[in-house]
């Protein structure tokens, strides 16, 4: 996978949407950056550029969920040391796009330890990416941090082949990063380049929701909760049996990414490079 394909896939999905306003939860985020509380200690920074910060804040300093564009670093910065003084001491990366992943060698220089899945920071080598992880795991990984144990998994393929998914057992809350990136509308952004994959997404979003969570952070709308994954799954299901249905009926490639469209929605079904990759794995 080379630099052009990293960022291509970092900024159509970025660029998918419209901004929302400050108070929505749908969709994307505002135009400006902005801050919100989520609960105790838990904060989103949220844009319509780029993917969500999730900030966790305690006596051991803070730990960030991706890092955005670093064109948006200085300001988000800003926000965050409006909630706290406190040193930035982890940086996890849902994945390798560059949305998500963009502030990491800033924050490397504040001595912050990156962490990732070993795929994404493969990806990310490979894409020869600034700030790679310092930190990585196959399948788990357990860090305690602010009196809580976090829980990383990487589960499978879906958007990309390095994605995982953080769970806070004690919160009952997850942080999917854009295995589900985004609802009102959903949004499936299948990155062939980078591994992904519309016939194992299902597989993992399946193991995601043994998890034992009520509450769901995206990797870009809003705060929701299990039931609105557990339809994203049920709709990705779905969209299999149709593409198979369409495959079955002979109908072309164009046809196909029409129907599906025409079905789910303009954003539930965009495809890097092109319709071919998700026909071939179905077939």
């Amino acid at each position: 996978m080379n630099i052009r394909n990293a960022l291509l896939a970092a900024a159509f999905l970025a660029g998918l949407g419209t901004a929302a306003p400050a108070a929505a939860q749908g969709g994307f985020g505002p135009q400006e950056l902005a801050i919100e509380e989520v609960r105790n200690g838990i904060y989103m920074i949220r844009s319509a550029a780029s993917g969500n910060i999730t900030a966790l804040v305690s006596d051991d300093g803070v730990l960030l969920v991706d890092s955005k564009f670093e064109r948006e670093y200085d300001r988000y910065m800003e926000l965050l040391r409006s909630v706290t003084d406190e040193p930035v001491r982890f940086v996890i990366n849902t994945h390798m796009h560059g949305d998500h992943t963009g502030g990491n060698a800033r924050l490397a220089e504040l001595d912050a330890d990156i962490v990732a899945s070993e795929n994404a920071r493969r990806r990310m080598a490979e894409a020869q990416a600034m700030g790679l992880p310092n930190i990585t795991f196959d399948d788990h990984l357990r860090i305690y941090f602010g009196g809580q144990a976090l829980d990383l998994y990487w589960f499978g393929r879906g958007h990309t082949d390095g994605d995982i998914v953080i769970h806070l057992p004690e919160e009952r809350l997850i942080l999917t990063g854009d295995l589900f990136a985004g609802w009102g509308p959903s949004i499936r952004l299948i990155d062939y380049n980078g591994g992904g994959s519309l016939l194992h997404w299902s597989d993992t979003l399946e193991r995601v929701l043994e998890l034992d969570f009520d509450t769901v952070i995206p990797g870009h709308s809003g705060v929701t909760d299990r039931a609105m994954l557990e339809g994203y799954l049920d709709e990705t299901l779905r969209m299999q049996g149709l593409i198979r249905e369409l495959i079955r009926a002979g109908r072309t490639p164009d046809q196909v990414a029409d129907a599906v469209q025409n079905e789910f929605g303009r954003l539930a079904f965009v495809i890097l490079p092109n319709v071919q990759s998700a026909i071939d794995e179905l077939r």
